[in-house]
Protein backbone atom coordinates (compact mmCIF):
# COMPACT_ATOMS: atom_id res chain seq x y z
CA UNK A 1 0.00 0.00 0.00
CA UNK A 2 0.98 3.40 -0.84
CA UNK A 3 2.61 5.77 1.90
CA UNK A 4 -0.18 8.39 2.80
CA UNK A 5 -3.13 6.47 1.69
CA UNK A 6 -5.74 4.74 4.09
CA UNK A 7 -6.71 1.52 4.04
CA UNK A 8 -8.70 -0.23 1.87
CA UNK A 9 -12.55 0.25 2.44
CA UNK A 10 -14.55 -3.32 3.61
CA UNK A 11 -16.42 -2.91 -0.06
CA UNK A 12 -13.04 -2.30 -2.09
CA UNK A 13 -11.54 -5.63 -0.21
CA UNK A 14 -15.18 -7.46 -0.81
CA UNK A 15 -14.91 -6.33 -5.01
CA UNK A 16 -10.96 -7.37 -4.92
CA UNK A 17 -11.86 -10.89 -3.34
CA UNK A 18 -14.53 -11.59 -5.54
CA UNK A 19 -12.64 -10.93 -8.75
CA UNK A 20 -9.91 -12.66 -7.57
CA UNK A 21 -12.32 -15.68 -6.62
CA UNK A 22 -13.76 -15.25 -9.83
CA UNK A 23 -10.41 -16.13 -11.53
CA UNK A 24 -9.48 -19.06 -9.66
CA UNK A 25 -13.44 -20.77 -9.63
CA UNK A 26 -13.29 -20.57 -13.50
CA UNK A 27 -11.49 -23.69 -13.81
CA UNK A 28 -13.61 -25.59 -11.22
CA UNK A 29 -16.94 -24.08 -12.60
CA UNK A 30 -15.58 -25.59 -16.23
CA UNK A 31 -15.14 -29.16 -14.09
CA UNK A 32 -18.12 -28.98 -12.32
CA UNK A 33 -20.32 -27.77 -16.09
CA UNK A 34 -18.82 -31.09 -17.71
CA UNK A 35 -19.84 -33.04 -14.54
CA UNK A 36 -23.17 -32.11 -14.59
CA UNK A 37 -23.66 -32.39 -18.54
CA UNK A 38 -22.18 -35.84 -18.16
CA UNK A 39 -25.06 -37.01 -15.67
CA UNK A 40 -27.83 -35.14 -18.08
CA UNK A 41 -29.78 -32.02 -18.14
CA UNK A 42 -31.18 -31.52 -14.72
CA UNK A 43 -29.94 -34.76 -13.61
CA UNK A 44 -26.59 -35.27 -10.97
CA UNK A 45 -25.48 -37.00 -8.04
CA UNK A 46 -27.24 -36.33 -4.97
CA UNK A 47 -25.93 -33.89 -2.82
CA UNK A 48 -24.79 -34.44 0.55
CA UNK A 49 -27.67 -33.90 3.79
CA UNK A 50 -27.99 -30.41 4.60
CA UNK A 51 -26.16 -29.85 7.75
CA UNK A 52 -27.75 -26.27 9.73
CA UNK A 53 -26.45 -24.69 12.66
CA UNK A 54 -28.49 -24.87 15.20
CA UNK A 55 -29.78 -21.14 15.80
CA UNK A 56 -28.96 -19.48 19.02
CA UNK A 57 -31.70 -18.18 21.11
CA UNK A 58 -31.25 -14.69 20.59
CA UNK A 59 -29.72 -14.43 16.66
CA UNK A 60 -31.15 -11.68 14.91
CA UNK A 61 -33.39 -12.04 11.47
CA UNK A 62 -36.74 -13.61 10.21
CA UNK A 63 -37.79 -16.18 12.38
CA UNK A 64 -40.09 -18.80 10.48
CA UNK A 65 -42.72 -19.41 13.61
CA UNK A 66 -42.84 -15.47 13.42
CA UNK A 67 -43.61 -15.09 9.79
CA UNK A 68 -46.22 -18.59 9.91
CA UNK A 69 -48.07 -16.65 12.86
CA UNK A 70 -49.04 -13.90 10.69
CA UNK A 71 -50.04 -15.72 7.41
CA UNK A 72 -54.02 -15.90 6.28
CA UNK A 73 -55.48 -18.81 7.65
CA UNK A 74 -56.96 -19.40 4.19
CA UNK A 75 -55.12 -19.91 0.55
CA UNK A 76 -51.67 -19.78 -0.16
CA UNK A 77 -50.41 -16.27 0.41
CA UNK A 78 -47.17 -15.61 2.67
CA UNK A 79 -46.77 -12.24 4.41
CA UNK A 80 -43.51 -9.76 2.99
CA UNK A 81 -40.79 -10.68 5.53
CA UNK A 82 -38.93 -7.28 7.13
CA UNK A 83 -36.50 -5.88 4.15
CA UNK A 84 -33.58 -3.31 5.04
CA UNK A 85 -34.17 -0.77 1.60
CA UNK A 86 -31.66 -0.50 -0.63
CA UNK A 87 -30.72 3.22 0.77
CA UNK A 88 -29.52 1.70 3.82
CA UNK A 89 -26.43 0.31 1.88
CA UNK A 90 -26.52 2.74 -1.01
CA UNK A 91 -25.02 5.53 0.81
CA UNK A 92 -21.85 6.16 -1.62
CA UNK A 93 -23.65 8.93 -3.63
CA UNK A 94 -24.05 7.02 -6.84
CA UNK A 95 -26.38 7.63 -9.17
CA UNK A 96 -29.76 6.38 -9.97
CA UNK A 97 -29.71 2.91 -12.01
CA UNK A 98 -32.17 3.24 -15.01
CA UNK A 99 -35.23 2.86 -15.06
CA UNK A 100 -36.29 -1.27 -13.75
CA UNK A 101 -37.63 -3.65 -16.05
CA UNK A 102 -40.76 -5.65 -15.23
CA UNK A 103 -41.61 -8.99 -16.49
CA UNK A 104 -45.24 -10.87 -15.92
CA UNK A 105 -44.70 -12.49 -12.70
CA UNK A 106 -42.59 -15.12 -10.70
CA UNK A 107 -42.73 -18.32 -11.25
CA UNK A 108 -39.27 -19.70 -9.83
CA UNK A 109 -36.49 -18.67 -7.49
CA UNK A 110 -32.81 -18.89 -7.70
CA UNK A 111 -30.47 -19.13 -4.93
CA UNK A 112 -26.88 -18.14 -5.17
CA UNK A 113 -24.17 -17.82 -2.70
CA UNK A 114 -22.08 -14.72 -3.05
CA UNK A 115 -18.23 -16.95 -2.35
CA UNK A 116 -17.11 -14.26 0.16
CA UNK A 117 -16.00 -14.56 3.26
CA UNK A 118 -18.39 -15.58 6.94
CA UNK A 119 -17.05 -14.01 9.42
CA UNK A 120 -18.14 -10.84 9.03
CA UNK A 121 -19.87 -8.59 11.58
CA UNK A 122 -23.79 -7.15 10.89
CA UNK A 123 -22.08 -3.57 10.70
CA UNK A 124 -20.30 -4.61 7.64
CA UNK A 125 -23.06 -5.64 5.72
CA UNK A 126 -23.79 -2.40 3.68
CA UNK A 127 -20.32 -2.21 2.78
CA UNK A 128 -19.97 -5.89 1.64
CA UNK A 129 -23.20 -5.20 -0.55
CA UNK A 130 -21.38 -2.00 -1.64
CA UNK A 131 -18.58 -4.19 -3.07
CA UNK A 132 -20.85 -6.57 -4.47
CA UNK A 133 -22.60 -3.90 -6.23
CA UNK A 134 -19.59 -2.51 -7.56
CA UNK A 135 -18.38 -6.02 -8.48
CA UNK A 136 -21.57 -6.21 -10.88
CA UNK A 137 -21.69 -2.69 -11.51
CA UNK A 138 -17.97 -1.17 -12.46
CA UNK A 139 -16.73 -4.51 -12.88
CA UNK A 140 -18.67 -6.69 -15.32
CA UNK A 141 -20.37 -3.31 -16.83
CA UNK A 142 -23.78 -3.99 -15.39
CA UNK A 143 -26.12 -1.58 -14.98
CA UNK A 144 -27.21 -2.27 -11.36
CA UNK A 145 -26.33 -5.20 -8.56
CA UNK A 146 -27.74 -8.48 -10.09
CA UNK A 147 -29.46 -10.22 -7.06
CA UNK A 148 -33.16 -8.96 -6.46
CA UNK A 149 -32.22 -9.71 -2.45
CA UNK A 150 -29.74 -10.36 -0.35
CA UNK A 151 -29.51 -12.39 3.22
CA UNK A 152 -26.30 -12.23 5.55
CA UNK A 153 -25.89 -14.92 8.39
CA UNK A 154 -27.87 -13.62 10.68
CA UNK A 155 -31.16 -13.91 8.10
CA UNK A 156 -31.64 -10.22 7.47
CA UNK A 157 -32.78 -9.50 3.84
CA UNK A 158 -31.57 -6.63 1.80
CA UNK A 159 -33.42 -5.28 -0.95
CA UNK A 160 -31.13 -5.77 -3.97
CA UNK A 161 -31.56 -4.46 -7.66
CA UNK A 162 -33.82 -1.44 -7.53
CA UNK A 163 -37.69 -1.52 -9.07
CA UNK A 164 -39.70 -2.32 -5.88
CA UNK A 165 -39.47 -5.77 -3.97
CA UNK A 166 -43.26 -6.17 -4.34
CA UNK A 167 -42.72 -6.20 -7.72
CA UNK A 168 -41.81 -8.15 -10.68
CA UNK A 169 -38.03 -6.60 -11.08
CA UNK A 170 -35.99 -8.51 -13.81
CA UNK A 171 -32.50 -9.36 -12.29
CA UNK A 172 -29.45 -10.00 -13.46
CA UNK A 173 -28.29 -13.38 -11.45
CA UNK A 174 -28.83 -16.62 -13.42
CA UNK A 175 -28.00 -15.70 -17.45
CA UNK A 176 -30.48 -17.01 -19.55
CA UNK A 177 -33.42 -16.88 -16.59
CA UNK A 178 -33.63 -13.56 -15.62
CA UNK A 179 -37.65 -13.26 -16.85
CA UNK A 180 -40.37 -14.86 -14.59
CA UNK A 181 -37.53 -15.23 -11.65
CA UNK A 182 -35.76 -13.68 -8.52
CA UNK A 183 -32.33 -13.88 -7.58
CA UNK A 184 -31.63 -14.25 -3.49
CA UNK A 185 -27.97 -14.55 -2.72
CA UNK A 186 -27.00 -15.36 0.52
CA UNK A 187 -23.53 -13.26 2.14
CA UNK A 188 -20.80 -15.49 2.53
CA UNK A 189 -20.00 -19.18 1.02
CA UNK A 190 -21.43 -22.42 1.95
CA UNK A 191 -18.89 -24.92 0.00
CA UNK A 192 -18.89 -28.93 1.60
CA UNK A 193 -18.74 -28.75 5.40
CA UNK A 194 -19.94 -25.22 5.93
CA UNK A 195 -22.91 -25.35 8.07
CA UNK A 196 -25.98 -23.30 6.84
CA UNK A 197 -27.43 -20.75 9.61
CA UNK A 198 -31.17 -21.52 10.50
CA UNK A 199 -31.90 -18.08 9.89
CA UNK A 200 -30.49 -18.20 6.23
CA UNK A 201 -32.95 -20.67 4.90
CA UNK A 202 -35.87 -19.17 7.19
CA UNK A 203 -35.16 -15.67 5.25
CA UNK A 204 -34.89 -17.17 2.30
CA UNK A 205 -38.14 -19.44 2.49
CA UNK A 206 -39.77 -16.29 3.92
CA UNK A 207 -38.67 -14.48 0.51
CA UNK A 208 -39.20 -17.66 -1.69
CA UNK A 209 -42.76 -18.29 -0.13
CA UNK A 210 -43.65 -14.18 -0.16
CA UNK A 211 -42.41 -14.13 -4.08
CA UNK A 212 -44.02 -17.45 -5.27
CA UNK A 213 -47.32 -17.24 -3.33
CA UNK A 214 -48.13 -13.80 -4.71
CA UNK A 215 -48.46 -15.89 -8.41
CA UNK A 216 -49.99 -19.38 -6.84
CA UNK A 217 -46.97 -20.93 -7.35
CA UNK A 218 -46.27 -23.90 -4.66
CA UNK A 219 -42.37 -23.78 -3.76
CA UNK A 220 -42.43 -27.54 -4.01
CA UNK A 221 -43.56 -27.78 -7.42
CA UNK A 222 -41.64 -26.81 -10.68
CA UNK A 223 -41.70 -24.15 -13.45
CA UNK A 224 -41.01 -24.59 -17.11
CA UNK A 225 -38.62 -21.59 -18.29
CA UNK A 226 -37.40 -20.73 -21.98
CA UNK A 227 -33.54 -20.02 -22.09
CA UNK A 228 -32.44 -16.52 -23.62
CA UNK A 229 -28.57 -17.41 -23.67
CA UNK A 230 -26.07 -19.96 -25.26
CA UNK A 231 -23.99 -18.99 -22.92
CA UNK A 232 -26.34 -20.99 -19.63
CA UNK A 233 -26.97 -24.79 -20.13
CA UNK A 234 -29.01 -24.47 -22.38
CA UNK A 235 -29.22 -22.95 -25.59
CA UNK A 236 -31.25 -20.10 -26.70
CA UNK A 237 -35.00 -21.49 -27.02
CA UNK A 238 -34.60 -24.34 -25.44
CA UNK A 239 -37.26 -24.99 -22.59
CA UNK A 240 -36.31 -26.77 -19.60
CA UNK A 241 -38.35 -27.44 -16.30
CA UNK A 242 -36.61 -26.84 -12.99
CA UNK A 243 -37.43 -26.86 -9.47
CA UNK A 244 -39.77 -23.67 -8.22
CA UNK A 245 -36.85 -23.07 -6.04
CA UNK A 246 -33.52 -23.63 -7.53
CA UNK A 247 -29.99 -23.44 -7.26
CA UNK A 248 -27.63 -21.69 -9.74
CA UNK A 249 -26.16 -24.42 -10.63
CA UNK A 250 -29.14 -25.81 -12.12
CA UNK A 251 -29.15 -23.00 -14.63
CA UNK A 252 -25.70 -22.55 -15.36
CA UNK A 253 -22.08 -24.06 -15.32
CA UNK A 254 -21.23 -23.26 -11.80
CA UNK A 255 -20.79 -24.26 -8.27
CA UNK A 256 -22.92 -21.62 -6.71
CA UNK A 257 -24.72 -21.81 -4.17
CA UNK A 258 -22.39 -24.46 -2.95
CA UNK A 259 -22.44 -27.76 -2.07
CA UNK A 260 -23.51 -27.00 1.55
CA UNK A 261 -26.72 -24.59 0.59
CA UNK A 262 -27.48 -26.36 -2.29
CA UNK A 263 -28.06 -29.39 0.06
CA UNK A 264 -30.34 -27.38 2.10
CA UNK A 265 -32.87 -26.75 -0.83
CA UNK A 266 -34.96 -28.97 -0.03
CA UNK A 267 -35.54 -27.78 3.16
CA UNK A 268 -35.98 -24.16 2.06
CA UNK A 269 -38.79 -25.50 -0.10
CA UNK A 270 -40.61 -26.92 2.84
CA UNK A 271 -40.24 -24.66 4.54
CA UNK A 272 -41.67 -21.63 2.16
CA UNK A 273 -44.31 -24.14 1.49
CA UNK A 274 -45.35 -23.95 5.00
CA UNK A 275 -44.81 -20.26 5.12
CA UNK A 276 -47.84 -20.12 2.27
CA UNK A 277 -50.49 -22.38 4.48
CA UNK A 278 -49.94 -25.33 2.31
CA UNK A 279 -50.66 -29.04 4.02
CA UNK A 280 -47.88 -31.39 3.70
CA UNK A 281 -47.60 -33.78 1.46
CA UNK A 282 -49.51 -37.48 2.68
CA UNK A 283 -47.00 -39.85 4.19
CA UNK A 284 -46.75 -42.76 1.75
CA UNK A 285 -48.71 -45.90 3.44
CA UNK A 286 -47.75 -49.44 4.12
CA UNK A 287 -46.82 -51.35 0.93
CA UNK A 288 -49.50 -54.35 1.07
CA UNK A 289 -48.41 -57.93 1.26
CA UNK A 290 -47.91 -59.53 -2.26
CA UNK A 291 -50.40 -62.06 -1.68
CA UNK A 292 -53.29 -59.77 -0.41
CA UNK A 293 -52.50 -57.25 -3.23
CA UNK A 294 -52.94 -60.63 -5.81
CA UNK A 295 -56.31 -61.49 -4.32
CA UNK A 296 -57.50 -57.87 -4.85
CA UNK A 297 -56.06 -57.46 -8.64
CA UNK A 298 -58.24 -61.13 -8.84
CA UNK A 299 -61.63 -59.68 -7.44
CA UNK A 300 -61.63 -56.91 -10.42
Amino acid sequence: MRAGRGAPSVGAMEMDRRRLLRRISQAAAVTACGALAATGPGRRPAPPPVRPAPLPPTAAGVSARTVAAAAPAVGWYAPPPPIVPRAQWQTDGRPPPPPAQYTRGVRAVFIHHTDGGNGYRHTDVPAIIRGIYGDHHDGRDWDDIGYNFLVDRNGTIYEGRHGGVDRPVVGAHTLGFNHETVGIAAIGTYRTGEPVPWPVVDAIAAIAAWKLGRYGVDPRGTAELTSTNDASRFRAGTRHVFPAVSGHRDAFCTLCPGEALYAALPAIRERAARLQGRPRPPEPGPAAPADVAFKRRGRR
